[in-house]
């Protein structure tokens, strides 16, 4: 039989990322005035249209990136080439405003929502151009907060340009071999140079190895550097921008200044599980010249700007990489038949449980991160109330952690909705399985994202913030919606007063994986609360299905599940940590002496 012959399989088709997303439109209505969710409404259907069309073709040329490290004479050239597809992806990121929109701010504190939502809308199809873009807005935001004034005229618009041929892209240079996230112990060093003024700061010479670039093509990048004693740890590490290469400001329509221009030289690329399109390189400083940025010693604080934002990012990412997952699996079930071709799977209703759970996951993710969404654009322009600043501390770790942890399972459910095509790659879910799982360690694994919930509950009133804000969620639910939901009510309410008693000093040292983990499920349900408050007040087109889906999350989402986890955890024993090293390092290794 030749293969166009016999049973022909129908092809999935996937519609406009934004206009057939189930909970994006009317999440922004709600958290949007009219007047801007018209303009932001208009603007992101039209992307969605070039998300499949531009932005798709680009990914198709998309290759992974080559370093030709010495050219024929042998000289040392680090000559990264990039593909051109990458490039070209780079370029629609520039110009549609995808970093400049939250600085341009055109709608104020709704800036924020606006670009991140048309960042969602396109992540899982860009080959995670983000990964650049995400370093770059950070930095874009530190030189907003204390460049000098030469580096906000000459360095932040470009940062910011929606001009591929004048805009720069940034990286963040922190990983080193010796501690990963524990910087404490970076080897770079950083020294002053005597004699030497410059407008965009205090110059240094840098010298050091950066194990993880993820933006090797970038135009400026910022580092840790140490400019105290070793044993200072993180207490004397100061805050860089180094230029990758100089001039740091060349002239207009000049071309790019050759690699190594500022003693920067790539060791080579890394050779990863996914995100291959991504040129990540190890770094080689030998004497590169830096701006300091702020007051020395002071880096670790100076750069959390930028793991707040980026760490934001990560957060839209993996909700992204699975709503394409979630669209291809909802999609096929409209034209895969069973039972000898008799019977859709959207007809059977074993297999649409399966992805009614998945839906109900997805919507909450997507009010949970937007909500932090939009404390931070908040934040940023200065028209947070305090309580609104502490709760952002909180949501930034506790987004990142649970989205990544959540789609990661979720991707590969999604997998198996296609049976042995959704293990090819062709439909492209296998490749954002690969690139999603990143976010599971990249700016902060669970576990030490789980301990900087710790650090903001132990150093501010942020739980309070939190808890006062959750019970102004509750009592602001209509009575009649009140009585209805009366079951899920009271077990979300058990699970916000266990959150107080979790965070109750001496913290154990079991207790603050699971107890991120009960913050973020009871977070995420009193957004999806308040969203199905809003659409039965204001009779929304969905809104019974809104509030099944709070309930659904609330009562079989897994919040019982942490908070059983939360209470064994505290109620654990010495003997426990000694039993966890037996198990794992063998009896005569045991650690009596774990710790936080």
């Amino acid at each position: 039989m030749r293969v166009e012959e016999g049973f022909q399989p129908v092809p999935f088709v996937e519609g406009n990322p934004y206009s057939t997303d189930p909970v994006l439109p009317a999440l922004l209505k709600r958290i949007l005035p009219s007047e801007v969710f018209q303009d932001v409404d208009k603007d992101l259907e039209r992307f969605g249209g070039e998300v499949l069309t531009t932005m798709r073709e680009l990914t198709k040329r998309a290759t992974p990136p080559q370093l030709i490290q010495y050219d024929n004479w042998g000289r040392r050239v680090d000559d990264l080439r990039t593909s051109e597809g990458w490039r070209g992806l780079k370029d629609v990121f520039h110009r549609e405003g995808i970093v400049s929109i939250a600085y341009e701010r055109k709608y104020r504190e709704h800036s924020r929502p606006y670009g991140f939502a048309k960042l969602f809308i396109t992540a899982a199809d860009s080959e995670v151009t983000d990964c650049p873009m995400s370093m770059t807005d950070g930095v874009a935001r530190v030189l907003e907060l204390i460049g000098s004034p030469a580096l906000k005229k000459e360095v932040l618009p470009r940062l910011i340009s929606r001009d591929p041929a004048q805009a720069y892209t940034a990286g963040q240079w922190m990983t080193e071999r010796p501690g990963g996230s524990d910087v404490s112990r970076t080897e770079t060093v950083a020294t002053p140079v005597p004699g030497v003024t410059s407008p965009y700061g205090p110059q240094y010479k840098t010298d050091g190895f950066k194990w993880f670039s993820s933006a090797t093509d970038s135009d400026v990048a910022l580092a840790l550097a140490r400019t105290g004693s070793p044993e200072d740890g993180s207490r004397g590490l100061s805050l860089f921008l180094i230029p990758v290469r100089l001039p740091l400001v060349r002239a207009p329509n000049a071309p790019r200044p050759p690699a190594l221009t500022n003693n920067i030289f790539i060791h080579r690329l890394k050779n990863k599980f996914g995100t291959k399109i991504v040129p990540t390189a190890e770094l080689s400083i030998q004497g590169a010249t830096a701006y300091l940025l702020g007051q020395p010693n002071q880096g670790v604080k100076l750069i959390t700007p930028v793991l707040n934002i980026t760490r934001t990012h990560s957060a839209v990412g993996s909700v992204a990489y699975f709503r394409k997952c979630l669209a291809i699996a909802t999609a096929h079930s409209n034209g895969r038949a069973i039972k000898g071709g008799r019977q859709l799977l959207r007809d059977t209703p074993l297999h649409v449980a399966e992805l009614a759970k998945l839906h109900v996951l997805y919507r909450a993710l997507m009010h949970f991160v937007f909500g932090s969404v939009v404390l931070l654009g908040k934040t940023e322009c200065g028209v947070a109330t305090e309580n609104e600043s502490l709760r952002l501390r909180l949501m930034t770790p506790a987004i990142k952690a649970f989205a990544a942890e959540k789609c990661a399972t979720a991707m590969e459910e999604c997998m198996t909705m296609l049976g042995g095509e959704g293990y090819m790659e062709e439909n492209g879910i296998t490749k954002l399985i690969q690139d999603g799982l990143v976010e599971k360690i990249w700016e902060g694994t669970i576990t030490v994202l789980s301990l900087d919930l710790v650090r903001a509950v132990e150093k501010s009133a942020a739980l309070n913030a939190f808890v006062k804000w959750a019970n102004d969620i509750l009592a602001t639910c209509p009575g009649q919606l009140a009585q209805t939901l009366s079951e899920p009510l009271a077990l979300l309410r058990q699970g916000l007063a266990a959150l107080g008693d979790a965070y109750q000093t001496p913290i154990h040292p079991l207790v603050p994986r699971p107890a991120l983990f009960l913050f973020c499920h009871v977070a995420s349900s009193l957004y999806l609360l308040e969203h199905a408050s809003w659409a039965v007040q204001t009779s929304e087109p969905g809104c019974e299905t809104d509030v099944e889906v709070f309930k659904r999350w609330v009562m079989e989402g897994g919040i019982d599940t942490a908070l059983q986890n939360v209470r064994r955890a505290k109620a654990e024993s010495s003997d426990r940590l000694r039993t966890d090293s037996t198990i794992v390092y063998g009896a005569a290794t045991s650690n009596a002496g774990a710790r936080l």
